[in-house]
């Protein structure tokens, strides 16, 4: 399968579309088929590890993931055995915090942000929503839990 990596950190250059393995699922999780993915602030951040501090959570002298990509909307391809939520040939997007959607094909959890899309609308609708809804979600959750306020 084909993908957009970078094995080094820098300008949109060091990215290069080859031939990568096909990703493997675990019991729990889906294979999809991305047909629509974005390329955002968070994945140029990352690529270029910029601010320097990303370099600490991604890879000191190298990336440790080599495929960005969160948002993506696509077709279920494979489901692991204990799947229950999701089929094959579900259309469905989401947020994948582990990247990977730069891909043909990519991974994730059955539980993790991923829906499928309503019937009336298309992957190109609902790709690029999902970063955001993502981020505005986790301080929705900070505040309710009182953590905002300084409330514990």
């Amino acid at each position: 399968m084909r993908a957009a990596v970078r094995t080094r950190y820098g300008p949109p250059e060091v990215v290069r579309v080859i031939e990568v393995d096909r990703p493997t699922i675990g019991p729990h999780d889906l294979l999809v088929r991305v047909h629509v993915t974005t390329v955002t602030r968070t994945d140029c951040g990352f690529r270029a590890a910029e601010p320097f501090l990303v370099r600490f959570f991604t890879g000191l002298t190298k990336p440790r993931r080599t495929i960005l990509g969160g948002e993506f909307a696509g077709v279920v391809e494979e489901v692991g055995a204990d799947v229950s939520s999701f089929s094959v040939g579900d259309h469905v997007f989401g947020f994948n915090e582990r990247f990977g959607a730069h891909a043909d094909l990519m991974s994730i959890a059955e539980d993790g942000p991923v829906a499928t899309i309503p019937e009336r609308f298309g992957f190109e609708d609902v790709a690029p929503s999902t970063e955001a809804s993502h981020y505005a979600m986790a301080i929705v959750r900070r505040a309710s839990s009182g953590a905002a306020s300084g409330r514990s």
